[in-house]
């Protein structure tokens, strides 16, 4: 983020990012050169899967002044109530945080031993891409990451696997308090990728670690039996 916001202002031109993966607080947006950070509040800050809403933050008070013009323009608002369910949650925002990054990293690393799977993506991880960027610039790591199967699973054995999940709900959603799964096949959405339609995204909730573990222990046991 510093070299792209560098370049970026090396031109004039105004730096904005989506900071929702870091909840707002795990990932200091400005000490990085952006100008503008938005994320969904509807994510971790809500963190109960009940409330639609983001926001956006700014540098400075030009930014505030010209973005507050164009918010008022369009008319843009909340209703209380919305604004209650985000201070809710704002509440428990820490607590959840810490338990969905000591819950997810203690998953990844089990699902890294695992046989069937080639390998997770997970920033926190020092086998993941990035890894030292993300310890460079981040002051932690939230429940959400994916891992993909090896090459002799097909994308209809990844998809009985999500299916045979008993605790973990299937949705695209992801920061509730709910662990979610969701098959994810990147030739679709990006061109060619290496992980073709084995990849699985987990976002891992506030479930006991030990039942998830067992929930996806059983599930891989599926359907490796049912090779």
């Amino acid at each position: 983020m510093p070299a792209i916001a560098a370049a970026a202002h090396a031109h004039g031109v105004i730096v904005a990012m989506d900071n929702t993966w870091a909840a707002g607080v795990l990932f200091n947006a400005f000490d990085h050169g952006v100008d503008i950070s938005v994320q969904a509040l509807t994510k971790y800050v809500g963190g109960h899967s009940d409330l639609l809403m983001g926001s956006v933050t700014v540098r400075d008070k030009a930014l505030l002044e010209r973005l507050g013009e164009t918010r008022a323009r369009m008319g843009l608002s909340v209703s209380p109530d919305e604004c209650s369910l985000g201070l809710r949650g704002l509440q428990t925002l820490a607590v959840r945080l810490r338990h969905a990054e000591a819950s997810a990293l203690t998953i990844a690393d089990w699902l890294s031993a695992r046989s069937e799977v080639e390998t997770v993506l997970h920033p926190a991880l020092e086998s993941c891409p990035g890894h030292a960027i993300w310890k460079r610039d981040f002051s932690g790591a939230n429940g959400l990451f994916s891992f993909v199967f090896r090459e002799q699973f097909s994308g209809a054995e990844v998809r009985a696997f999500v299916d045979a999940l008993d605790l973990f709900e299937i949705g695209y959603s992801w920061a509730g308090t709910t662990s979610l799964a969701v098959t994810y096949n990147l030739n679709h959405s990006r061109g060619a990728s290496p992980y073709g339609d084995r990849l699985v995204r987990l976002s891992i909730g506030m479930e006991d670690t030990d039942d998830l573990i067992a929930d996806l222990k059983q599930a891989l046991e599926r359907i490796e039996t049912a090779q």
